[in-house]
């Protein structure tokens, strides 16, 4: 995906909506790479990754602020990846920790729900 994409294609691609792509570009989690001659947003293929890791995100119930700072991370690691004891490695460590946690409580939410629709279907 090296060719620019306008919001649309970015959000049908991406199964967001417009309204939930224009609110992170608010937020400052998202940034179109460019614009075209007629003020239209343009994405990357970059940006679209890291709009599919902001959604990743939200069903772990991150916050906006979380996303920011995971976002930074990653963006400092990028911007340093020959530094193998680069600071931000702790810091996305961290992150892995609290997804694997979150994804956990998730997983038991999810087999509580499996339990129900089961006692449901037994009455």
């Amino acid at each position: 995906m090296t060719d620019l994409m306008q919001i649309g294609e970015l959000a049908d691609r991406a199964g967001l909506s417009l309204r939930t792509i224009r609110h992170w570009e608010e937020e400052g989690l998202i940034v179109p790479s460019a614009r075209s001659v007629g003020g239209f947003r343009l994405y990357s293929g970059e940006d679209f990754e890291r709009l599919l890791l902001i959604r990743r995100m939200k069903p772990l119930g991150f916050s906006i602020e979380e996303m920011r700072e995971l976002l930074a991370t990653i963006d400092a690691l990028d911007a340093d990846a020959d530094h193998p004891d680069h600071p931000a490695r702790a810091r996305l460590a961290g992150f892995v920790a609290q997804a694997l946690e979150r994804r956990e409580k998730l997983r038991t939410q999810l087999d509580m729900a499996d339990e129900f629709v089961e006692r449901l279907r037994g009455i």
